[in-house]
Formats: C-alpha cells, structure tokens, sequence
C-alpha cells in the first residue's frame, strides 16, 4: 500500500476500471508500474502471490482495480477473497511520480465499496505515508510481518540431526505434487495464506525463474515414503539474497526437531550457492518461530503491516 498526502485530482481524469482477469497488455502494463514503484521504495509494493495472479486468466475471489488518468495506467490494486472467514485481502500502488494527489485514497475508498467495506490491506515496508492512507481510510492496525535476515558467510550450523527412521531428498517435480500440497495444507491449517495452495498455485511457482527443485527439501519416512516435512529455498538472483521460503512440518511429527533440521539443510544449501544472505518471513506473534530464528542468527530487517477495518 503507497500513496502520499490525500490531496485530490481532478475527479474527470480518473478512471478505475474493475476486472475479474487481465489480459497479456495489462498485465504488463501492471507489472511495469510495479517494477518502477519497487525502484524508487526499494520493495515491491504486490506480493509474489499478488504478482503471479495477474497472469493466467480469471482467478476465483481475485478482483484487479485498475487506476489511470488520461488513459494511462498509474495506479493498480488487488482484491482477493478467498478466506472463508476473513475479510477480503488487499494491495495497491500509485505510480511514484503521481502520488500525493489523492490516487491512493481513491483506490482504497474503490476496495472498501468492492469488498463491502470488510478489507484488509498490506503495507508492505510499512512507510508512514501509507500508516496516513490507512488513517485516512478508517482502517487499524492489526498485523505485522517481519521480515528477517542473516549473514551466509563463514555459515557455523552443526550437521542437521534428524529424527530416527527420517531421511531428506530433493522434490520432484509431477512426482511430487500431491502429497506435497497435503502436507503443506495439514502444516499451514491455520494460516490460509499459505495453507490453501492449489495445485495451480503450485504450478505458478514451478513456472516461475527461480524454482529449482535441488533447493526445495522434502523429509519423509524411510518405512514407507510418507511426507511428514519440507523446507521450500528460494534464490533472488538479482539481490543475490537467499530465502528460507517456506518450511512445514505435517502435524503428529512436529516437536522432535524435525523443523531445524530442515530449516538448517536449506541455510546450507544457500550457503553453498555462495549467496551472502538469506532472508525468511515470519509473524511477529508467533514468538515460538521468531525465537527459533533468533538462536539461528537471524534479526529483523524490516517489517510490513496489515490493516483492517473495524470488525
């Protein structure tokens, strides 16, 4: 979420466009407005999740806002709403160079009228002029997500120890699919963000540049080949910046340290690739995680927060 003061534009050269799927033109006009806003704020403005949506025709709950004045395009947002029980999600962006002219507000003012004023909207990085914008909207802070790093250089982790009778491999990509989805909506049960992956969310990834199954650790029972867990790496080739980008553990085998060991094996495997960072997400109240991180030498880098309308 980003946008400035809420001093408004002309009414008559606005126009938001609201659409269930993009096509190739738009999605590339959209994605280039976000590659510029993530220039100048040194972030991305849409989530991974966010991003991949834009492609690949109508998503069920996935709504697009499209902002443009004088038919160019300079402000976008997201609408999804999948959550069964929460309010609908949101993110949005204004062009940097058309901000502080009411854009921002407008677009928020669009998705509380979308989602029947029941929203949710990330400000990623958590800048104060979009704290203002959600000041401005009615919304409270309800959320936040740390963002944490730690050095991979002269990396001292111990050997992962496993449990008895587990063994890792690398995934397989077809092979794979299923009974990792299972797992990872049995481990993710109560965070539906991750939890409700499909296998078309999974294919979304699997088509993206940077997959690389050799970074994506499966454990399982040797006595029958049963997934009981996972650490999904990352690699930002770019940044040269390694991410823990997700790590499960499937209920009944948690507890036994199943979730270092696995967590440990990919921060070996970043290292490995010569990659001097590596960076992970985690909420900041779930202090169990946080702490765990912590003892592996991660710390804050910065942090996004969620708003929400009163409830």
């Amino acid at each position: 979420m980003t946008d400035d003061r809420p001093a408004e534009a002309p009414a008559t050269l606005r126009k938001i466009d609201t659409l269930t799927a993009l096509t190739s033109a738009q999605a590339d006009a959209v994605l280039g407005l976000l590659a510029e806003a993530a220039r100048s704020d040194g972030q991305q403005a849409v989530s991974e999740q966010g991003r991949l949506q834009l492609r690949g025709g109508e998503r069920e709950g996935v709504r697009h806002l499209l902002l443009s004045v004088d038919h160019r395009l300079i402000g976008y947002a997201q609408l999804e709403d999948t959550d069964p029980v929460e309010a609908p999600a949101a993110e949005l962006v204004v062009h940097p160079s058309h901000r502080g002219r009411g854009h921002g507000r407008a677009l928020g003012s669009a998705l509380l009228g979308e989602s029947g004023r029941r929203l949710r909207v990330w400000a990623h990085g958590g800048h104060s002029a979009a704290r203002h914008l959600a000041q401005v909207l009615g919304l409270t802070l309800f959320r936040e997500l740390r963002q944490m790093r730690r050095p991979l250089a002269d990396l001292n982790l111990p050997e992962p120890v496993l449990p008895a009778g587990v063994a890792i491999r690398a995934f397989v990509p077809g092979q794979d699919d299923a009974a990792w989805l299972a797992v990872n909506a049995e481990a993710f049960a109560h965070h539906p963000e991750q939890g409700s992956l499909t296998q078309r969310d999974l294919d979304d990834r699997k088509a993206e540049p940077w997959f690389d199954p050799a970074g994506f650790f499966l454990a399982e029972r040797e006595e029958d080949g049963e997934l009981v867990g996972f650490h999904w790496t990352k690699v930002h080739a770019e940044e040269r910046l390694g991410e823990v980008y997700v790590v499960g553990v499937r209920p009944g085998s948690q507890g036994g340290g199943l979730g270092k060991a696995l967590t440990t094996t990919g921060l070996r495997h970043l290292a490995a690739a010569g990659l001097p960072t590596a960076m992970l997400y985690v909420d900041a109240d779930n202090k169990a995680a946080v702490s765990v991180y912590e003892r592996l030498g991660f710390v804050t880098y910065e942090t996004d927060l969620m708003y929400r309308t009163e409830t």
